[in-house]
């Protein structure tokens, strides 16, 4: 047996072994931050969705501060979603095209997610004016709407619409919340504890829902690490 060739190997095989243990963490903890979920600010998302006061921010953007009141005439705040992961949407309880799927959507998250206390859901009524509480309370139940987990509400136009293009960056048109702005639109937006947008995704698609889903397990990894 050539004894230099096996001193030779075995130093080499102590050096892998050495290299592998300092390494592959390193490695896994540079895979695991790749899969880190975005934070998405106004510069960030596609210029038509923002609006023009805050296109020029690059960071640091959060949700407003938001009142509004519930299917249960419950006024609720930022304070209700504090330390929440949270879906949110924009819907009217008339509409009979996007918002049927969207709110089917809506309702399967719920079910997923209903025995996680770390995860809610808030729907913002376009036509607030239509939609009172009666109107929301009659819609809450007929879509299975769980008290406590997702709010479906109403409040101000002119409050909703701008948190809708100023907070969720959720419409492309151009509006001031008066009596003939209408928005419409399929988008869910995920928000995570620091009331950061960390997603979109379309309300109607199946497969964007799956992804919903992929980005709270990576959301919910994201803070167990902390």
């Amino acid at each position: 047996m050539d004894f230099k060739f096996f001193k030779k190997s075995k130093s080499t095989l102590i050096f892998l072994i050495v290299f592998s243990a300092v390494s592959l963490p390193v490695f896994y903890h540079l895979l695991k931050a790749d899969k880190k979920l975005k934070v998405y600010s106004p510069a960030d998302v596609n210029p038509s969705l923002v609006d023009a006061s805050i296109k020029h921010i690059t960071k640091d953007h959060t949700i407003a501060n938001f009142e509004l009141t519930n299917q249960n005439g419950e006024i609720i705040t930022n304070k209700n979603y504090e330390n929440k992961i949270y879906v949110a949407d924009f819907f009217f309880t008339r509409c009979t095209n996007i918002c049927i799927a969207m709110a089917y959507n809506m309702s399967e998250l719920q079910d997923f997610y209903k025995n996680d206390n770390d995860i809610m859901f808030l729907s913002h009524s376009v036509t607030p004016t239509i939609d009172s509480v009666s109107v929301l309370k009659e819609y809450a139940i007929n879509k299975g709407v769980i008290d406590g987990k997702w709010n479906v509400t109403t409040g101000s136009k002119k409050h909703i619409y701008e948190l809708a293009r100023k907070s969720y960056f959720a419409v492309i048109e151009d509006g001031d919340g008066g009596e003939n702005d209408f928005i419409h639109t399929e988008q869910f937006v995920l928000i995570d504890k620091q009331r950061r947008i960390r997603g979109f995704y379309d309300g109607t698609e199946k497969k964007d829902m799956e992804k919903l889903k992929q980005d709270v397990a990576l959301l919910k990894e994201e803070y167990s690490t902390k």
